[in-house]
């Protein structure tokens, strides 16, 4: 028969947080607490500050308190109610052990048939950590005491190390970094509820535990400040005043407040819990201790306040907790679905790659459709990556670029009023010339052409030579236009494939399917591209859009309007309108003077031929452009690439696939099997841990009130569970080897 004292643990189990207590350590019983934080109470303060005495005083169980025996690695103290009393210890391996140190420490257990032989278990555990003299001094493996029996509450209390100041002859400075990370790591769990034990031997300032408390929990609204040995003070002293007003929250300011305990001297000898209470309580019943509210001292106090807290913990946790382990329910779901059944034989596997191509054609007609885009595989439009999902505004915003792009910079030559370095640079890489030079340039080139036109015309073909040249940049413009939607789908295409199927057979279908077929569609679009600037390279200018009549009429009487007399001698003398009527200054008929100006503004026959070949050009080329534009966007983006993106991996491709193909790509690693059998163990256990929180939701506290965090939770629950359970628990069923 185990036999532990247990008279004070019936504090910690009132009606009302029992409930609460007992579904999460059912929690943290199926294994949740490897996935999420859960609540529980972590005992942290400097070295030889009194932790491990809080902790026997809060639990009821006796841990080796004696000044030569410090704690060397986290120790966790685990109550549980069951009908069978029980006692055992041991070894929780740190994350960062080795397989066989994990497998080597998780071999220790051991049974306790009393307290009294704690001490010697400690030591067992200590040289199964390597903790020795001559090896190291601290480790970062947990030692488990778990105590069950019908009268235990459900309650989890971590001691961890006790914090180093500096190193000594005993403790490197490795030794202290270790604790100190220990103790953060801890701290940081943000549903923990932090005892910081300040040892009022110290001065309190100088004890590193209320930094790393206030780090962790900056507002301190899960931290609760543990005064230990004011029996060390002087009464009337400045520093016992000091404390006091700590302990009224006046110094050091938590939520949770202070609380002021007497602990048993070590050494002095053992006495029971029960003498331990007596003398405390006739400690603080006399001196300036008597100034604090008799709820923050004594250790009878103490469990009181940790069980309101660690209810109110729990209380307000829940309802995050629940949503985050739907979410990592969720995320392994979708994991163990992309590995798929277990898949060995020929039909297995193409089946396997049957079901992701189905997934992989919805997700890409709904991504090219560009409707609604609803499916969970689209993140936040305004992230990067759910930027990248969304192919069809990809392409339509990289389209509107294109024809910025094409209309800013497309053409050879860019004409100006003049060719002041302002105006140069704002076209870049485009030659700006005045229409004179322009027009000069147009004269040699008629000038070397000519034919059988009479004089004042030009020859047809002039404006061929003429559009080529013009029309050259367009070239490079495209083709890094089309090379950079390819690459926007194939960034795409990745993280579709990413979604539908497990690592493995991503990277495989990357390497035998999407990319293969994504340089043949480069090279398709880049065939595609010349086709349609070979007209424009080598042909001559044909249209048959009637814009192409009208530009020109519009460019001309542009033309006309800017060498009109009467409009030059309006703008010269600023007025509005000429009359025979009106003289200026008394002297000259304005009307008369344009008539002089247009009887002797006679243009040569080349410089009027240059000027039609001109507007001819730009009339032209705007036809052109536009026409351009539209054949790349729908030509070769939609019809070249766009089109092909849903049948890269399509159900007839698969169909089609040779056994040997289909074998590389979907047939199953040992990697995978692996991971299978530990999503499946993750699935079943994040699985029972939301139907524990689904029959939860039915429990009322204290007279049949459902506290308001309950409340939430049940609404919650009823919005998301009932569809999770029927689905996942077939689906699981299905997913199993």
């Amino acid at each position: 028969m185990v036999t532990f004292e247990n008279g004070v643990l019936s504090k910690l189990c009132s009606k009302d947080q029992l409930e609460l207590l007992d579904s999460i350590d059912h929690l943290r019983l199926q294994g949740i607490n490897n996935y999420v934080s859960l609540p529980q109470i972590i005992v942290c303060g400097d070295q030889s500050s009194g932790k491990s005495s809080v902790l026997e005083a809060i639990s009821g169980v006796s841990f080796p308190i004696k000044s030569n025996l410090c704690t060397r690695f986290p120790t966790e103290l685990v109550l549980r109610r069951t009908p069978h009393v029980s006692a055992r210890v041991s070894i929780v391996p740190h994350e960062s052990r080795t397989d066989s140190e994990r497998a080597a420490l998780s071999r220790f257990k051991e049974a306790l048939n009393g307290f009294d032989g704690l001490p010697s278990v400690i030591e067992s555990a200590k040289l199964a950590m390597g903790i020795s003299i001559h090896g190291k001094a601290f480790s970062k493996d947990l030692l488990r005491v778990e105590v069950t029996g019908p009268d235990r509450p459900h309650l989890t209390i971590v001691d961890l190390p006790g914090l180093i100041h500096s190193e000594t002859k005993n403790q490197s400075l490795s030794d202290v970094e270790l604790i100190q990370d220990v103790v953060k790591a801890y701290m940081r769990e943000p549903r923990s509820i932090i005892l910081a034990v300040v040892s009022a031997k110290n001065d309190f300032a100088n004890q590193v535990v209320l930094k790393l408390a206030r780090a962790a929990d900056p507002t301190g609204i899960r931290t609760m400040g543990v005064i230990t040995k004011p029996d060390t003070l002087n009464p009337g002293s400045e520093s016992e005043a000091l404390y006091v007003s700590l302990a009224k929250n006046q110094q050091v300011e938590f939520r949770l407040g202070w609380h002021v305990l007497k602990n048993m001297d070590s050494e002095k000898g053992s006495c029971s819990l029960m003498e331990r209470d007596r003398e405390e309580a006739e400690f603080f019943s006399d001196g300036a201790w008597t100034e604090l509210l008799l709820s923050s001292l004594g250790i009878d106090k103490l469990r009181g306040r940790l069980s309101k807290v660690l209810l109110a913990q729990i209380a307000a946790e829940l309802p995050s907790l629940l949503k985050e382990i739907e979410g990592k329910f969720t995320a392994t779901f979708d994991k163990l679905e992309k590995l798929g059944k277990p898949r060995s034989t020929d039909n297995e596997q193409r089946l396997y790659l049957f079901q992701i191509s189905q997934s992989f054609q919805a997700l890409v007609k709904e991504a090219v459709n560009g409707d609604s885009c609803s499916h969970p595989f689209f993140k936040d439009a305004q992230t990067k990556i759910g930027y990248r999902q969304r192919i069809r505004a990809n392409v339509r915003n990289l389209n509107e670029n294109f024809a910025s792009e094409l209309r800013r910079r497309g053409h050879a030559r860019q004409i100006v009023e003049s060719s002041d370095s302002s105006q140069t640079d704002e076209w870049g890489d485009v030659t700006v010339t005045t229409k004179d030079a322009f027009l000069d340039h147009i004269e040699k080139l008629m000038h070397n052409t000519r034919g059988r036109e009479l004089p004042g015309t030009f020859n047809p073909m002039i404006v061929t030579d003429l559009f080529r040249e013009q029309s050259r940049p367009w070239e490079s413009i495209v083709r890094d236009h089309v090379k950079t939607v390819w690459k926007a789908a194939c960034r795409f295409l990745d993280l579709v494939t990413s979604y539908v199927a497990d690592e493995s057979t991503s990277n495989a279908l990357k390497r035998e399917i999407i990319d293969p077929t994504l340089k043949t569609v480069l090279n398709a679009l880049g065939e595609k591209t010349t086709d349609l600037l070979r007209p424009h390279q080598s042909g001559h200018p044909i249209t048959y859009n009637h814009y192409f009549t009208e530009t020109l009429q519009n460019v001309r009487r542009e033309r006309m309007s800017m060498s009109d007399p009467a409009k030059v001698v309006r703008e010269f003398f600023d007025i509005s309108y000429l009359s025979t009527h009106q003289p200026l200054s008394g002297h000259y008929d304005l009307q008369t003077l344009v008539q002089s100006l247009t009887k002797d503004n006679e243009l040569d026959m080349d410089t009027f031929a240059a000027e039609e070949a001109l507007d001819c050009l730009n009339a032209y080329y705007k036809v052109a452009l536009k026409q351009f534009i539209d054949d790349v966007a729908i030509q070769v983006i939609e019809g070249k690439l766009v089109a092909a993106l849903d049948n890269i991996l399509s159900p007839v491709a698969i169909f089609g696939m040779e056994s040997s193909q289909v074998s590389r790509i979907a047939g199953e690693s040992e990697d995978s099997r692996a991971q299978r059998e530990q999503l499946s163990k993750d699935l079943e256990v994040l699985g029972k841990g939301l139907e524990t929180c689904k029959r939860f939701v039915s429990v009322r506290i204290g007279g049949g009130k459902f506290i308001p965090a309950l409340d939430l939770i049940l609404r919650f629950l009823r919005s998301t569970l009932t569809s999770f359970s029927s689905r996942f628990s077939l689906r699981l069923q299905q997913l199993r080897p």
